[in-house]
């Protein structure tokens, strides 16, 4: 099993930096509404590469102004639920929305009486020239556990299979694999550093022995949570509920993340959380490499 902590040396200087942010928007239209998300694009320093999470729209019902960005949506059948989208500067190889069908049939992805994942605009993958990216939006278990079986048995061995296939083989139309660095909100927090009340929340939502083995098997893999490779302990979240004034008193969940693939660790220059970026319950986060 791939250890985390292999991987924690450091480069200290680069010439052309790239630069890419995730954030779980939690409703575009609402950010946007409220004149946070371009704003918030800005301050992030106009990334390379932007991955969002939920959506929540279809490409045309957004207003958002970014002329510098070629924008990739994976919209739900549902509206004005979950969905996905790549904004990026430099156009991609190719895009694929979504897992493929080969592999939601061979993990059985299917309706479970919330919805069909697979008509949830949960995957975006972008290839480029020395790797790919690809934003995730994992099901939600729900308050009552009841999503944990199509989380568990379905849909992260189905999501770890795919990046790993990208990884070795490449998508369809590619001729061979590349390093795979891959983003979202995988609403899981993976250690109790992960979150700031861990006993009280073990095995509930988020929290469970089932979600956490999800994030054990993708480090298995040799996929590396980069912000780890920086940053240890506690007291570093990416979502905070409405309730009690959770996130000016802290009290948040790190369940949103970079993943790279381990052949990519020596060009990583930064991870970092921006808790200072407000307009959705989640913040950005931001992963900087040496391309």
């Amino acid at each position: 099993m791939t250890n985390q902590d292999d991987f924690l040396v450091k480069p200290l200087c680069y010439s052309d930096v790239m630069k890419l942010v995730s954030w779980n928007v939690n409703g575009i239209r609402a950010v946007h509404k409220k004149g946070l998300f371009v704003k918030a694009v800005k301050e992030l320093g106009y990334p390379d590469v932007l991955c969002l999470q939920e959506t929540k729209a279809e490409q045309h019902q957004s207003e958002v102004d970014l002329p510098d960005y070629t924008e990739y949506w994976n919209s739900a059948e549902k509206k004005g639920y979950s969905g996905t989208a790549i904004f990026t500067k430099e156009k991609p190889i190719s895009i694929v929305n979504g897992i493929p069908e080969d592999l939601v049939k061979k993990h059985k992805i299917a309706h479970d009486g919330y919805g069909d994942p697979s008509t949830e605009g949960r995957v975006v993958a972008a290839e480029f020239k020395d790797f790919y990216v690809v934003t995730v939006y994992t099901p939600n278990s729900k308050d009552d556990l009841s999503r944990i079986p199509l989380r568990h048995k379905h849909w992260d061995p189905a999501f770890l299979e795919y990046v790993d296939r990208l990884q070795k083989n490449g998508s369809t139309g590619s001729p061979h694999g590349k390093p795979v660095i891959f983003c979202g909100d995988l609403n899981v927090a993976h250690t109790p550093e992960d979150l700031a009340n861990p006993k009280p929340n073990e095995g509930k939502k988020g929290f469970t022995q089932e979600e956490r083995e999800g994030i054990d098997n993708i480090i298995a893999k040799g996929f590396v949570d980069t912000f780890r490779i920086f940053t240890k302990g506690n007291g570093h979240y990416t979502w905070w509920s409405h309730f009690a004034n959770s996130r000016a008193r802290n009290v948040g969940w790190r369940i949103d993340y970079f993943f790279v693939s381990s052949s990519l660790v020596s060009k990583i220059i930064s991870a970092k959380i921006h808790p200072q970026i407000m307009g959705s319950d989640h913040c950005p986060i931001e992963l900087e490499l040496k391309i």
